[in-house]
């Protein structure tokens, strides 16, 4: 069995990081969506709540697809967690020359640490490219309306946790 790590924040989990989670199916027989707690971040949702919305959008696209995908928190290494759940590979989004920047580093610093764990990039479609969680965070906090970047469930959570 093909296991991926596809790792993230996920405050909130964007149409965006959906796009790459159901291409990552493709690419494996289970995918574990390793949900970070980073306290550095700040995040608007909790641990739990991130876990449930990653939970939600992924009970559709497993029965869709029909890979497994499980919730996996973590706080340690990204490389300790790939092996954690035994994954033969980490899935990464790219947006931007930007990310790629700093992927590549964390890529070769992870291929030092341990290099039979491979790093797959993929591109989310076109038309969700631009979306990062920090933007729709912001946009939500200034009222603006986030349901192009999201599914309804994460916009009523955004709704609900701003008033």
């Amino acid at each position: 069995m093909r296991t991926g790590l596809y790792p993230g924040t996920f405050d909130p989990v964007t149409l965006g990081h959906i796009d790459i989670i159901r291409r990552a199916c493709a690419l494996v027989d289970r995918l574990v969506i390793g949900v970070a707690i980073n306290r550095d971040k700040g995040p608007m949702f909790s641990l739990e709540e991130r876990v449930e919305m990653i939970e939600r959008v992924c009970a559709k696209l497993s029965a869709q697809t029909g890979t497994e995908i499980v919730a996996h928190p973590f706080e340690n290494l990204l490389i300790d967690c790939a092996r954690d759940v035994g994954a033969q590979l980490i899935v990464r989004g790219l947006r931007a020359v930007a990310d790629f920047e700093y992927e590549y580093q964390m890529v070769g610093m992870n291929r030092v640490l341990d290099d039979s764990i491979e790093t797959v990039f993929l591109m989310a479609e076109a038309q969700h490219q631009a979306i990062a969680s920090k933007l729709v965070k912001e946009i939500a906090r200034l009222g603006g309306d986030v349901s192009h970047f999201v599914t309804p469930d994460v916009n009523a959570a955004l709704k609900d946790r701003l008033g």
